[in-house]
């Protein structure tokens, strides 16, 4: 047979319980619109957390190539992290709450729209964190982002209304940590802070830009350091926040690192992709550049 005419093989998997979106049409979408002279389609839909990462490592072993992760930050985490340095390449259809990689890479929030990107085959590569050897591909934190995490997947609502509750209502229930943060082993600070952030990418999610010069592709993790404030502050913080000029407040101290170590008080919550756990009191991240090819517009 002509090797021209061998269809790539691509698997779609879908986490039905991400974002507030209803699912059910979304295999029969896929199948109508992914462009099957191009590929060769398998969906899939997961039952259990963690079993999308199964799924790719099962699927690599068949010869499978492309990817996509169809839900939010967590289901492209639990995706992409089988992926990295294999040489596949990730697609994202993205319907979670947040959407934070997505967004930097500006890929649709439209299904439709997303599939027609896949079909197109054009791919960057990208850098991808980690955090005591856990990959991430947005950003990781420590502190009340962290913590605000925690609550929201313990709120049966989700999306952004659901979100700014939580974070109104953990405010004034928060003590700010004390950390030592030692850069590229040149650089060490000590200090108290409300929440630090290892962006990989801009934002959060939600257009909620918490590094807005972050370039996914330069090697560099940014670092955001958020100083303890005032509730009176948090208007102002919260506009810088979504119109991706944060970086400009006297509140924000903002740096870049390939690899940073953080020492805090004792072990505690980190997030990570939109997801949360328990961590050692010493954390290292650092980035891994070029480590991840992408499907973008």
């Amino acid at each position: 047979m002509d090797q021209s005419f061998v269809r790539e093989k691509i698997i779609f998997i879908i986490n039905p319980n991400s974002g507030t979106r209803y699912k059910g049409r979304l295999p029969e979408i896929i199948n109508e619109l992914t462009d099957n002279t191009v590929f060769e389609v398998e969906v899939v839909t997961t039952k259990y957390k963690g079993e999308a990462t199964e799924i790719v490592l099962q699927k690599l072993g068949e010869n499978y190539r492309y990817f996509v992760a169809v839900g939010g930050d967590g289901t492209v985490n639990e995706v992409a992290k089988a992926m990295i340095n294999t040489g596949s390449i990730l697609g994202i259809i993205p319907v979670g709450s947040g959407n934070g990689l997505a967004r930097h890479l500006k890929i649709p929030l439209q299904p439709p729209k997303a599939i027609a990107l896949i079909n197109r085959l054009k791919t960057d590569t990208i850098d991808y964190g980690l955090v005591n050897d856990i990959p991430f591909f947005c950003t990781c934190g420590v502190g009340f982002d962290a913590l605000i995490g925690e609550k929201f997947e313990e709120n049966k609502r989700r999306g952004l209304t659901s979100y700014i509750k939580t974070v109104f209502r953990e405010y004034f229930n928060y003590t700010p940590e004390s950390y030592e943060i030692a850069i590229d082993n040149q650089q060490k600070i000590e200090r108290k802070a409300f929440l630090i952030t290892f962006a990989n990418g801009s934002q959060y999610g939600n257009n909620a830009l918490i590094a807005p010069r972050a370039d996914i592709c330069d090697g560099k993790l940014d670092i955001s350091i958020l100083s303890p404030f005032r509730f009176y502050h948090s208007l102002m913080i919260g506009i810088r926040l979504f119109t991706g000029n944060i970086d400009k407040s006297r509140l924000l101290t903002c740096t870049q690192a390939s690899r940073v170590v953080v020492k805090r008080g004792s072990d505690s919550i980190i997030h990570f992709d939109g997801e949360t756990c328990q961590m050692d009191k010493t954390l290292t991240i650092s980035i891994i550049n070029k480590g991840l090819s992408v499907l973008i517009p």
